[in-house]
């Protein structure tokens, strides 16, 4: 798959998620295979581009890959803005976030709340693209609600801009994180444009990969929720899509390998007492994952406050158990 002049090693990307896919994790999911790693979102409210966690959230020291930067707004000068200094930051792709229907968000008319007004979408995506001279993506749902899918519509405004890949979740802002994504609007946004479209939601098996792909006939799909304590599920997909007969799931010592060293990332990344408390829900999303001995000691995990105590206390769990689900 290609997005401007950067041709993508695979087409499996990982979704942009707020206070998830940092540094740490976009490294780890490389690990994996995952073709594109895209940043958890980054405000352009000018009076936040210098604080603490937005400095943080755009570092790209020694990262590998392609970096793909998510900015997220409503007004299109200060959009443009951000995407001209997010490009000086080190950015190679900027993508729109138009799909995120959480509440605090769409209160300020942002995220999946600019779908109700196509003129700001359009013009939003004209700063934008005039204001930097790299590629462009955007994330969408398929609409407000239900009755108000306009998903295709979205879709040809962006192509029209020059918009260079769009991404849809199969939901709409209504619908949250509820139900189950649909596909069939992303199948008709894809017969219908001729930019690459990348398909999102619900994509949490190696089968349904597959499927999704066959059906929506999408150039990518997109994972986010299903990587949380799962990052090997790039390589589980790549395998199926790869036909590799000779692939493995990961051992069990293999997994805890993979935990240990993404612990250690997130305490050098963030220090010690911000690294802990990042930790804490990555640790509950790998133990929900390893089953129900390993979940029934993570309320006493997340209480320490120190590295050391927390790897202690994971790894103790850890050497307890001889299988995962």
């Amino acid at each position: 798959m290609q997005i401007g002049p950067h041709k993508l090693k695979n087409n499996l990307i990982l979704a942009p998620m707020a206070g998830i896919t940092d540094r740490p994790f976009r490294e780890l999911c490389r690990q994996f295979g995952v073709g594109l790693a895209v940043s958890e979102m980054v405000a352009s409210n000018p009076s936040l581009q210098k604080h603490k966690r937005t400095l943080l959230k755009t570092d790209y020291t020694g990262e590998s890959g392609i970096r793909s930067v998510q900015i997220l707004g409503t007004d299109p000068q200060q959009m443009a803005d951000a995407a001209l200094l997010n490009q000086q930051r080190g950015a190679q792709i900027i993508d729109i976030n138009m799909g995120c229907p959480a509440k605090k968000v769409c209160s300020v008319a942002a995220g999946s709340a600019l779908l109700k007004n196509e003129d700001l979408v359009k013009r939003i995506l004209d700063a934008v693209i005039n204001a930097i001279d790299i590629p462009v993506t955007l994330k969408i749902r398929t609409g407000w609600d239900s009755e108000n899918k306009n998903a295709l519509s979205i879709a040809k405004i962006a192509e029209q801009a020059g918009i260079a890949a769009l991404t849809i979740h199969g939901r709409t802002r209504a619908c949250k994180f509820t139900g189950n994504a649909e596909y069939d609007t992303i199948k008709q946004v894809k017969s219908s444009v001729n930019i690459p479209v990348i398909a999102n939601g619900d994509i949490t098996s190696t089968e349904k990969a597959q499927q999704v792909l066959d059906y929506t006939k999408a150039d990518a799909i997109m994972i986010g929720r299903a990587a949380q304590g799962n990052p090997w599920i790039f390589s589980m997909i790549l395998s199926q899509l790869n036909k590799d007969k000779n692939f493995k799931n990961p051992s069990l010592n293999e997994i805890k390998l993979i935990i240990n060293n993404h612990l250690e990332h997130l305490y050098s990344f963030y220090g010690c007492i911000g690294g802990v408390r990042i930790a804490r829900k990555h640790i509950g999303w790998y133990f929900d994952n390893l089953g129900s001995i390993a979940t029934t000691h993570r309320k006493e995990i997340y209480l320490v406050d120190t590295p050391d105590q927390q790897l202690a206390m994971v790894n103790s769990v850890l050497s307890t158990l001889n299988s995962y689900k």
